[in-house]
């Protein structure tokens, strides 16, 4: 995947419906969820995926992580660390 934009993310997560791995489609959709709240804070679906917006996504399910049991935040979390590098503009 390469994501420079919002958009592109948002691509890549619906290209991820296409598998079949609950695991990954559960913290796909929860992550996008995240992203979707936070990022009108920084622009339209266009805005360059930026570092703040990450440490901005990333402080924000910190705070929720109480609602995931252990095993759903270790697969989040993984999943995340792998779409770090896409915020690094």
């Amino acid at each position: 995947m390469t994501a420079k934009i919002l958009t592109d993310l948002y691509q890549y997560f619906d290209s991820i419906l296409e598998q079949d791995d609950a695991d990954i489609l559960f913290a796909s959709s929860y992550i996008r969820g995240f992203i979707a709240v936070e990022a009108v804070a920084f622009g339209d679906d266009e805005q360059v995926l930026s570092v703040e917006l990450y440490q901005q996504v990333s402080d924000k399910m910190s705070a929720a992580k109480a609602e995931l049991t252990p095993q759903d935040i270790t697969i989040v979390v993984n999943f995340w660390q792998q779409l770090k590098d896409y915020f690094k503009c």
